[in-house]
């Protein structure tokens, strides 16, 4: 099933403050599992998640085919569908924050709506961050590695990212550069080795080098099923660990024993 459909399916809270949950293709067709994670977690701190009234795209597949006019075009539709929307943007797949972010505005610059839309979007760290900043994460203590995504590194930041794994007890940190897939890249002919050699150059090594018992993270998904294909592990976006430690129980204090007498 997809993300919207178990969406639609199920009973929503009608507290909070509202923030809109953007339904990517990766997540609403593929990983599902990260778009209820998000939900989970962003009730779990108050906040109220609500999904766009149709589809929506960023554009990035023609972008980065340089198909700019069809681009345009997904784009204009996208901002039909969520312009009567003003609350906050939280979008789960970098590669897609960067191009609302950036491409959007620049493409359609001729239209105040694209700016507009620009200025709302905020990554799952950031949107907790900025609007459920006294929300205790849960302690999961334990150690992680695994990959921050190229397009979050050059557009958006990751420092929200990192002081939300602090506070949840995540220790460690996550390779820079590129994984290698950029998209289709890697799939393209005579792309396979350079793709490899991009994955090899930090993601891997930082991988295989991790005791057993560490979490591997990566919030895109060309990241996520480029350590699947090439190391055999399966890393999981930021909001499935903390969904995890939702519904984890947390084990009761020791109590000290009762004296004598």
């Amino acid at each position: 099933t997809t993300f919207r459909h178990w969406y639609a399916s199920r009973n929503r809270p009608l507290g909070g403050q509202s923030v809109l949950l953007w339904p990517d293709t990766f997540t609403n067709h593929l990983t599902p599992a990260v778009g209820q994670a998000a939900v989970t977690v962003l009730e779990a701190a108050g906040l109220r998640p609500t999904l766009p009234p149709g589809p929506v795209c960023c554009g990035l597949t023609y972008v980065s085919t340089g198909q700019l006019d069809r681009a345009r075009r997904v784009m204009r539709r996208t901002l039909d569908t969520v312009e009567a929307s003003a609350e906050p943007l939280v979008v789960l797949e970098p590669s897609c924050a960067a191009t609302l972010r950036t491409d959007l505005p620049e493409l359609l610059s001729d239209d105040p709506r694209a700016a507009a839309l620009a200025a709302r979007v905020r990554t799952f760290a950031q949107t907790l961050e900025e609007h459920a900043p006294d929300w205790r994460p849960p302690r999961l203590d334990r150690p992680v590695t695994g990959q921050t995504h190229c397009h979050q590194h050059a557009v958006l930041g990751d420092t929200a990212e990192t002081r939300l794994r602090a506070r949840a007890g995540l220790t460690g940190d996550l390779a820079g550069g590129c994984c290698g897939l950029a998209g289709n890249f890697g799939f393209e002919p005579g792309h396979y080795d350079v793709s490899v050699a991009c994955a090899e150059d930090q993601l891997l090594p930082s991988v295989r080098a991790a005791a057993p018992d560490t979490t591997v993270l990566a919030d895109g998904y060309s990241c996520r099923t480029q350590l699947a294909q090439l190391a055999g592990v399966r890393a999981r976006h930021l909001a499935e660990v903390l969904a995890e430690g939702l519904a984890t129980p947390t084990a009761p204090e020791r109590q000290p024993p009762p004296s004598a007498g």
